[in-house]
């Protein structure tokens, strides 16, 4: 295992393109940390620098202490799974996991490789699958043979780029839970990169999230949700995406396109001399008053709905609005950013399954006003994150890691007597 630093690590291309800028995190031992963000925002470059098959421009990156900018990859013991594979297709499962050892050129017995390689596949019951040939697999097994040549180095820490992305719905949803069985098993330093927000929330003790090669924010997945600190990580984060609405400051209430909410002294100086603002209200936080009880604080509102979506679990209700013109040129900035299509002005409700708001009909429904975020439309700064509220989350992710790991490691002790 391995603590791995960056420290104001940058990448320029020869054309002058500034890919990466002064990227500073500390990956902890045995932390799983994630890198997330839109398409061309860094993250495959920043980790391909960590690995060593992309030069560093600027800044520090140690691993255990060690700066190691100028070593060559095979030295800085990384195990790296791409999204591609990357297997070789004349070679058995049992080759293909055993190659990283062969090239050792007899430092390791044959024994000792075929040890390794037992243990590997056991890890992810590969047993039946070792005498046949990658194009005889599914894209799991494939992915499993990939994460087994990995495991097999006995590295100081396991790198992913995107390792899901070629795999169907369902068979992504199977490997995030093998990937994340597999590294609190072994304890394993790891780098995950993906654009997808639901691999970066279900997987990762710590979350870095990217924007055109700068950090956003690096957080616990739930301290993002909960306490994002800027409307770009409030957007990215979340499915479906938090609603964004206009609010016209108005003494001490904003006007929403629906209703109006009253705010206190303490808030009022945060919104001083603006005119607007943006509001963030997630999905799930607006309820249906036919079926819900509403809190005693409750902001109430009637709404057209355009469409709805029965899930099962759940129910989508959409509701357009009109947006101010003077916050519609950040909104659509915003879609941009997060790779979106540039749709319609809508919010997005997240119902119990059993409500029965229908397309087409006019509702009523009720929020927290307490659960709402609110954004400068300039900055895009979160001018009511509690920073109380993201220690004490920050504090309680890590402690919940530490407890993880210790109890993988109980397991493993208690496997191996």
């Amino acid at each position: 295992m391995a603590q791995i630093q960056l420290n104001e690590i940058g990448k320029t291309y020869a054309d002058g393109y500034e890919a990466v800028k002064a990227v500073s995190m500390d990956i902890a031992d045995g932390e799983f940390m994630i890198l997330v963000g839109p398409s061309g925002c860094g993250k495959s470059t920043l980790l391909r620098m960590v690995v060593g098959l992309e030069d560093i421009t600027s800044g520090d990156l140690s691993i255990d202490g060690k700066r190691v900018n100028e070593l060559a990859p095979r030295d800085r013991n990384l195990s790296m799974v791409f999204q591609n594979y990357a297997l070789y297709p004349h070679l058995t499962v049992y080759e293909n996991i055993a190659f990283p050892l062969r090239l050792t050129k007899g430092a390791i017995s044959d024994d000792e490789i075929k040890r390794r390689v037992s243990e590997a596949a056991d890890l992810l019951e590969l047993n039946d699958h070792l005498e046949r040939k990658p194009a005889n697999l599914s894209g799991g097994q494939r992915q499993r043979v990939a994460m087994g040549r990995a495991i097999v180095r006995d590295a100081d820490a396991f790198l992913f780029d995107e390792p899901l992305s070629n795999l169907d719905a369902k068979l992504r949803g199977q490997m995030r839970t093998e990937i994340a069985r597999m590294q609190r098993r072994l304890g394993v330093t790891t780098i995950y990169v993906t654009h997808d927000q639901t691999e970066a929330m279900t997987l990762g003790d710590r979350v870095t999230v990217l924007k055109k090669g700068v950090v956003q924010q690096i957080a616990s997945p739930r301290e993002l949700y909960e306490q994002p600190v800027n409307l770009f990580v409030a957007g990215f984060i979340g499915s479906p995406p938090m609603n964004f609405l206009p609010a016209r400051v108005q003494g001490n209430s904003l006007q929403l396109p629906f209703c109006e909410v009253s705010f206190g002294e303490e808030f009022a100086g945060k919104v001083a001399g603006k005119e607007l603002v943006i509001v963030g209200l997630r999905p799930e936080f607006v309820k249906d008053s036919a079926i819900q009880e509403p809190t005693a604080n409750a902001i109430h509102f009637e709404a057209d709905v355009d469409v709805t979506e029965w899930l099962g679990n759940e129910l989508y209700a959409y509701v357009p609005f009109e947006a101010d013109a003077s916050v519609q040129a950040k909104l659509d900035e915003l879609d941009r950013d997060l790779d979106g299509e540039g749709m319609r002005t809508q919010m997005v409700v997240n119902l119990e399954s059993r409500s029965r708001v229908r397309e087409g009909e006019r509702a009523k429904f009720f929020f927290d006003p307490m659960l709402m975020h609110v954004f400068d439309p300039e900055t895009g700064e979160n001018l009511t994150r509690d920073e109380d509220a993201a220690q004490r989350i920050a504090s309680e992710s890590e402690e919940d890691r530490k407890r993880a790991l210790e109890r993988a490691k109980r397991q493993e002790a208690e496997a191996s007597a």
